[in-house]
């Protein structure tokens, strides 16, 4: 049985999509979820659906009980709780004999010492601890979604141009949806254990170089503007975010601006057996015709 964590989230329900895309029945498929109520679809699709919080560590020992593969898709909780509830998940697929347990952590040159440590190092802590714990694991080392894209450079992109204040650093973006495909690539076929793949875009772009494409696409002139952080921050506040998240995701401006996402590397090719979706054709089946 494979039990997917964060269930009711963008990843977890993307994932279980390609599970049954690549011919998982529902019924050998678990997610693991809080509130119940928010997974009346995936029930409705015959999907089981089990009780747990990661805070909760008796919850999740029922939860985990008779699952095969586990996939641990990091925490949304206040980042200083992460850590902690991912060690009492890996604590309790330990004590209930999970026989193979996949992380999805992140990709950037050091998740211990960088722009954005403060956002990631728990990523760090998690796959060390997982490495500890004599479970069978693969570490999913994730870039940042591609999805991401139209949130991160504003509103109105197509009148009032990219902005975000990342100077000419690059990003190996790539489409939510070929992350979870990767993922249930490991959680379908043999020898994954104690590995770890980096599941990014076989080659990082700029944001000038996100404008370039989104004027090829469109037929309009986009241009490429940097604000300073706090009128960023300010853009983000004003699009929804509360002041702590919109610093939270300057921090990330600021990572990329300083070349802390393009590390070179990529799995994706050799997990999916193809190249990933190209950014370009991703950006126009967002915005142009």
């Amino acid at each position: 049985m494979i039990l997917v964590t964060g269930a009711t989230g963008n990843l977890g329900k993307a994932t279980i999509h390609s599970l049954v895309d690549k011919g998982i029945a529902t019924s050998d498929i678990t997610a693991l979820v809080r509130d119940e109520t928010k997974a009346a679809d995936l029930k409705a699709k015959g999907v089981q659906v089990r009780l747990g919080d990661y805070q909760d560590v008796d919850s999740l020992k029922k939860a985990f009980h008779g699952v095969d593969k586990l996939l641990l898709i990091s925490s949304s909780a206040d980042i200083a709780y992460r850590f902690g509830q991912h060690k009492n998940a890996i604590d309790a697929a330990k004590e209930t004999g999970v026989s193979h347990l996949i992380y999805t952590s992140f990709e950037m040159n050091d998740l211990n010492q960088g722009t954005a440590t403060e956002n990631v190092q728990y990523h760090a802590y998690t796959a060390g601890y997982l490495k500890q714990a004599a479970i069978p694991y693969t570490v999913m080392s994730n870039t940042l979604y591609a999805d991401l894209i139209p949130f991160l450079i504003g509103k109105d992109v197509l009148d009032k141009g990219v902005s975000i204040p990342a100077g000419a650093g690059k990003t190996p973006f790539l489409p939510l949806t070929e992350m979870a495909e990767a993922l249930a690539v490991v959680l379908t076929t043999p020898d994954h254990e104690n590995k770890e793949y980096v599941i990014a875009a076989e080659t990082a772009f700029s944001f000038a170089e996100i404008a370039a494409m989104l004027s090829d696409s469109t037929g309009k002139t986009i241009a490429y503007h940097q604000p300073e952080t706090s009128l960023y921050i300010a853009q983000l506040v004003e699009a929804g975010l509360s002041a702590d998240d919109a610093a939270y995701i300057a921090r990330y401006a600021k990572a990329i601006a300083h070349g802390e996402f393009d590390t070179g590397k990529s799995d994706v090719k050799h997990l999916l057996g193809r190249s990933p979706v190209r950014l370009d054709d991703f950006l126009r089946n967002l915005y142009g015709e």
